[in-house]
């Protein structure tokens, strides 16, 4: 029988793992003592507003302390809808990260919300105001395929002359800025109620931008000229500092139905 050679297959093997303890070696060598990795400078340039594990920073609009409902539950921002019942509580239930303010930035997080449910997150919120939704941007949470069947909105809608007054308007669904600019629905995919959606908001006064699940689903300039024009038009034309703000706190909104939130976090831009 024939001996095999190993010889040159031990030398492939040799060969390669010098080639890669080079290479470790050079990219040791080549960060700077103190410097990042490149991996940890992306993650510090993260901020965790909600981590699963703290509240801290968290309180309702215009309060120094948290509405009752809004709690931790299996590591999870939660606005339990019994637990808001059970006190004799008649303020407002919105929520702010009030420990910073924020201008340009880069929010993204998770949420889910039951059928028929309805919630939004706001940003440049500003305190002094009957609620967020008076002087802040939203993001649209929504079940947009339950909602109408479960709540009456002919009346609410035909104020603003809807030909369908019945249904529930583009403006108003998931991921549009609420009452302002409405989504692409061609390029819009929201799982149903009860199941975990993603959610980003690009915040620069060049643009901005919502995505959901991966798809950007609309863009626009703020205080544009287009955007002036909406304003002035719709729902807000009675509300003069609507978005006026170019800085401010982060918010939730609590519309009386449950609703979930988890990875809550913010980059600057």
């Amino acid at each position: 029988m024939k001996q095999i050679e190993t010889f040159p297959f031990l030398k492939v093997v040799f060969l390669s793992v010098f080639i890669l303890n080079a290479i470790a070696c050079k990219n040791t060598t080549e960060q700077k003592p103190g410097e990042d990795s490149p991996a940890e400078a992306i993650d510090e340039e993260w901020v965790y507003l909600f981590d699963g594990t703290s509240l801290e920073g968290w309180r309702g609009y215009g309060l120094d302390s948290l509405p009752p409902g809004w709690t931790i539950k299996d590591s999870i921002l939660t606005f339990d809808t019994e637990l808001g019942l059970e006190q004799n509580y008649k303020g407002g239930k919105d929520i702010i990260y009030g420990a910073e303010e924020f201008d340009n930035f880069e929010l993204d997080l998770e949420w889910k919300i039951p059928e028929g449910g309805n919630s939004g997150i706001f940003y440049h919120v500003k305190e002094g105001y009957s609620g967020p939704p008076v002087v802040a941007p939203e993001y649209q949470l929504i079940d947009d395929e339950n909602y109408a069947k479960i709540h009456d909105l002919t009346s609410y809608n035909s104020q603003f002359g809807a030909e369908h007054p019945e249904e529930l308007q583009d403006w108003q669904s998931t991921g549009a800025d609420y009452a302002m600019h409405t989504p692409d629905q061609s390029k819009k995919h929201l799982n149903p109620a009860g199941e975990w959606n993603t959610t980003k908001i690009i915040f620069t006064p060049e643009k901005v931008e919502h995505w959901l699940n991966g798809e950007k689903i609309l863009e626009f300039v703020p205080w544009s000229e287009e955007w002036q024009q909406k304003k002035q038009s719709g729902k807000w034309d009675n509300a003069p500092d609507y978005g006026k703000f170019k800085t401010g706190y982060i918010g939730l909104q609590d519309h009386s139905s449950a609703i979930w939130f988890k990875n809550i976090k913010i980059k600057k831009l």
